[in-house]
C-alpha cells in the first residue's frame, strides 16, 4: 500500500458552504488511469451546484479485496456538503459512475470509478439499495486509511476502532 499526493489530492477548501449536509464519499478504481480519472471527477464535481468539496485525501494504492484476480485499487475519500437527500445524491453519484463507464459485472469487480456514500450526517438508511453508514466501511483500509488524512474540526467526533486490519486505527463518525 502506498499514499500518492496529485493535484488536488489531498485538497482542502476554506470557502464557506451554504449547504446543509455532511457527507464523507469514497472514491475507487482499478481500471484504466484511475488517477487521472479521479483528477476529472475532482473538476466534474467543482463545477456543479450541488455539492461543494471541502476536503479529499490523498490517493491510495492498494490490492483489491473480495475478488482477487484484478489489478490494484486507488482510493481515496472526499468531504462534500451537499442540499441533496441521501436517495437524490446516491443517484447522482450513479449517474456520474455512469458516465465515466462504470459498468456492475459482480460483486467486487474490476470497475472505472466506484463512488459509494460512507457517511451521511448522522443518519443511519437501511434499505435495499442503499446502507449508511455504508457497510463494512470500518473494515475497508480503502477507506479508513484515507479518512485518517483528512482534517477533521468542529462538528465531528473521532472514535477508536480495534478490528483485524494490522491493528488498531482511528477513524470517524459524524
Amino acid at each position: 500500500m502506498k499514499f500518492f499526493k496529485r493535484k488536488n489530492y489531498p485538497y482542502q477548501s476554506f470557502a464557506k458552504s451554504n449547504k446543509k449536509h455532511f457527507v464523507l464519499i469514497g472514491i475507487g478504481g482499478n481500471i484504466g488511469d484511475s488517477i487521472r480519472r479521479f483528477q476529472k471527477l475532482f473538476y466534474t464535481l467543482k463545477k456543479n451546484i450541488k455539492v461543494d468539496i471541502l476536503q479529499t485525501s490523498p490517493i491510495l494504492k492498494n490490492p483489491p479485496f473480495g475478488y482477487q484476480n484484478q489489478a490494484d485499487f486507488y482510493n481515496a475519500v472526499m468531504l462534500i456538503k451537499t442540499n441533496l437527500t441521501p436517495f437524490e445524491l446516491l443517484y447522482f453519484l450513479q449517474k456520474i459512475e455512469k458516465k465515466y463507464k462504470r459498468v456492475r459485472h459482480f460483486e467486487n469487480s474490476p470497475r472505472t470509478l466506484d463512488l459509494d456514500i460512507i457517511f451521511y450526517d448522522k443518519i443511519r438508511v437501511i434499505k435495499p439499495l442503499l446502507q449508511i453508514p455504508h457497510a463494512k466501511w470500518h473494515e475497508r483500509v480503502s477507506v479508513v486509511l484515507p479518512s485518517m488524512k483528512l482534517h477533521l474540526k468542529n462538528g465531528f467526533m473521532v472514535k477508536l476502532y480495534k478490528k483485524n486490519i494490522k491493528g488498531a486505527y482511528e477513524t470517524f463518525i459524524f
